[in-house]
């Protein structure tokens, strides 16, 4: 199996070092970036900043989440949990999900609707805002592109465009992260267009309605990346190219002639659990048939992307399954 599914298989080894590495860099710069943003926003009193730093604030901090959730997922199946620990990983990616929503979207949203209808004066300096918004830029975009490598990687091998890889595929971490500092990014452009119309014009309702569109932006990604792990909790099933890499694979056992059925879902970040019915080579034995099944068994898992695997013997008359792609 490890040879028809070299793609998956590289994904699996792959997905811990690269994640980890992945949201190290998005926390320090997350870190850094929230610290400055928070001494902008107390120096120039602008409500989109303010916004900005409860962003950032609230990624760094879900990063200890995803942290969480990368150790917490790497852990080895035991008795009680033979199909392992890498569900967990969707749980604590939803943890982070929620710290975006509750402390970014909503934090932001109401303090844009405060200083919309605060009749305050607001002095700003904006040229430490504008500086502090370039130096976010470019710490925001060097983690931006490291998620952006490490999906254009595993999207290759699965060949699979890589926005779709992100969204559709099974690693939360990397999906949180690349989220994150795509909203990030596009959070500090807004900043900077409520600032620069702010100083051109003298309305302040400009630098609030910004706080506000930042708000609504986060609880968009908040929403999403809540629905992508709500759905891979519950069980979702592999893409039909996944599958159809486990079917080839199945075929190609020695001892399998046709499979007629075949279940596979994702247990975990390139994970999967395979059941399927298979046709055996022979006539065999009824004593003789699960020793026979459970050898082939053994011989699937041993690739890493496979958690486990369940094989029955085909029901007579059953229409065997045909492998989607050409070679």
């Amino acid at each position: 199996m490890t040879a028809s599914t070299g793609g998956v298989d590289t994904e699996a080894h792959k997905a811990a070092g690269g994640s980890w590495l992945t949201v190290i860099i998005a926390f320090a710069a997350n870190l850094a970036v929230a610290i400055a943003k928070t001494i902008a926003a107390g120096m120039t009193g602008s409500a989109a900043l303010v916004a900005e730093a409860a962003h950032s604030w609230a990624d760094a901090g879900n990063e200890v989440f995803l942290l969480i959730a990368e150790r917490k997922s790497s852990r080895p199946a035991d008795a009680k949990h033979p199909l392992g620990f890498g569900r967990e990983a969707y749980v604590w990616s939803m943890f982070a999900a929620f710290g975006i929503f509750t402390v970014g979207s909503a934090v932001s949203i109401w303090h844009g609707f405060q200083s919309l209808f605060s009749h305050e004066s607001n002095d700003s300096n904006y040229l430490v805002g504008y500086i502090v918004l370039a130096i976010s830029f470019v710490l925001e975009g060097f983690s931006f592109l490291q998620s952006v490598r490490q999906a254009r990687g595993r999207a290759a091998e699965l060949r699979q465009p890589v926005l779709r890889y992100v969204l559709k595929g099974s690693n939360p971490t990397l999906r949180a992260v690349f989220a994150e500092d795509a909203a990030a990014l596009i959070g500090l452009v807004i900043a900077f267009l409520a600032m620069f119309l702010h100083q051109i014009t003298g309305i302040a309702a400009f630098d609030a309605i910004g706080s506000i569109l930042v708000g609504i932006l986060l609880g968009i990604v908040a929403i999403v990346l809540i629905d992508r792990n709500r759905r891979y909790l519950v069980g979702e099933n592999v893409t039909p190219r996944i599958r159809d890499m486990i079917l080839r694979a199945l075929l190609e056992d020695e001892d399998i002639v046709e499979v007629t059925y075949l279940h596979v879902e994702f247990v975990g970040s390139g994970k999967v659990y395979v059941v399927a019915a298979v046709d055996l080579v022979g006539d065999a034995k009824e004593s003789q048939l699960a020793v026979r099944l459970r050898t082939v068994e053994r011989h699937l898992e041993e690739n890493p992307m496979v958690q486990e695997v369940v094989l029955t013997p085909s029901a007579p008359g059953e229409k065997p399954l045909v492998p989607l792609t050409a070679d």
